[in-house]
């Protein structure tokens, strides 16, 4: 049955949610009070980078309009998407204004019943708050979703219409029916939970993957003082079936959007309910000093070579995404140029984003990955990009003026590297 929906919030996760409900035959609305987004998007202008998104917008446009009118957006559809941001505080808490803010809005607006639907990731509890903020000004009947978003920024559309799983955190029949309607067309394990054990499920996801990011990461450490290969030892243990491959790639550290703030929310909720959660804590502090072992490596070689340029190739988080929050790249970059240091950088897509974070005298940013090593004493790769891997490393050799590569993310083979007469440190390789 096509549903109508509106989403308030055309981020990542809003616009990504409306594009793909939109090409599941819904009709719907998206809401933003930023008129600027709005605008593009009526121009057929996507803000965010995403592969697949544009196209998908487009494909689909007789399904899905944008609005700054959150007013008659509410009014108008039965089922709201809460898709806003929630980011972190200094402390690690959850800032929850926003979503507050569009409960408010609901609230103002609503004049039958609705389905709220969560897909921002919120403290635990949030679901409960909602319902009683919502019954103090509103006396109708309503019902309120935890839906959370699994989307991985750069095949965010794949894990939308492909999810291992969707979970839905309702308390009544008639929401569960809604929502299992919605995605009634989407081959996947619907698993039906309460609210509480929604929110936690989205937590707990990041924070395991974010545990096996920062346990690989130690080992590769430990790999460097023995002699081990990472790369050998994580394909031995993801071979076995309790643990899996994924997640399991040694590198600088994981970042963006979702890791870095779930962590710090994780944590905060542990602590408003007494609970320590120690392994929590190392696992945020594994990932940090990561990235700062990897800016001790490029000073100890600047220092032993007399150099004082660094080339970096990337700048996101990962790759196919601009997204350059809490990118362990940014992070290094920030060290290195605080410290002094030239540094050169290119990345495909996130430069722009990056110019407005990055301002700093002693850093130039470039046109391409080859014009970024010119005069470089240590080529720092730390986004995976597919060109960095595919570059012609001769003609690197040309331009650069010391023959150190340090591989952030293990995509070169050291000894193919070695053989064209580079120095070549990764993470945990042999």
């Amino acid at each position: 049955m096509q549903r109508k929906i509106t989403i308030i919030g055309t981020g990542y996760v809003g616009l990504t949610t409306g594009a793909c409900l939109a090409y599941l035959g819904h009709k719907v609305i998206c809401v933003d009070k930023d008129g600027e987004k709005i605008s593009k998007l009526l121009k057929g202008e996507v803000p965010i980078y995403e592969p697949g998104l544009e196209e998908l917008l487009r494909k689909y446009k007789g399904n899905i309009t944008y609005t700054g009118d959150i007013k008659k957006a509410i009014q108008d559809n039965e089922v709201i998407f809460i898709a806003v941001g929630t980011p972190s505080r200094k402390d690690g808490s959850i800032d929850m204004k926003h979503f507050k803010k569009a409960i408010e809005e609901i609230v103002r607006n609503m004049t039958d019943y609705r389905v709220i639907v969560n897909k921002s990731t919120v403290p635990v509890g949030t679901g409960d708050w909602a319902k009683e903020e919502i019954k103090k000004h509103y006396q109708g009947k309503f019902s309120v979703v935890s839906n959370p978003e699994f989307l991985s920024e750069g095949l965010a559309v794949k894990d939308f219409l492909e999810p291992d799983r969707i979970v839905i955190g309702a308390e009544d029949k008639k929401a569960e029916e809604i929502m299992l309607d919605i995605y009634s067309s989407i081959n996947a394990p619907k698993l039906v939970v309460d609210i509480k054990s929604a929110e936690l499920i989205k937590y707990a996801s990041n924070a395991f993957l974010a545990t096996k990011i920062s346990f690989i990461n130690e080992i590769a450490n430990l790999c460097e003082k023995t002699g081990g290969d990472i790369t050998e030892v994580a394909k031995g243990v993801g071979m076995d079936k309790r643990i899996g491959p994924h997640f399991l790639r040694a590198g600088i550290g994981y970042g963006g959007s979702c890791f870095p703030k779930d962590i710090d929310g994780l944590l905060s909720i542990s602590n408003s309910h007494e609970h320590n959660f120690g392994l929590l804590r190392t696992v945020a502090e594994v990932n940090k000093r990561q990235q700062e072992r990897f800016v001790e490596k490029i000073k100890s070689i600047l220092l032993k070579i007399k150099g004082d340029t660094v080339c970096v190739w990337g700048l996101s988080f990962k790759p196919n995404t601009d997204d350059i929050r809490k990118s362990p790249a940014v992070f290094i970059v920030n060290m290195l140029c605080k410290d002094g240091i030239k540094v050169r950088v290119y990345d495909p897509i996130a430069m722009e984003k990056a110019k407005k974070e990055l301002l700093f005298d002693n850093i130039q940013f470039c046109k391409s990955a080859l014009e970024a090593t010119e005069g470089a004493d240590v080529l720092a790769l730390l986004t995976e990009w597919p060109e960095f891997s595919e570059i012609d490393l001769k003609e690197v050799k040309k331009r650069v003026r010391n023959y150190y590569i340090l591989d952030g993310r293990n995509q070169f083979e050291p000894e193919e590297i070695k053989k064209l007469g580079f120095y070549y440190q990764g993470i945990g390789r042999r």
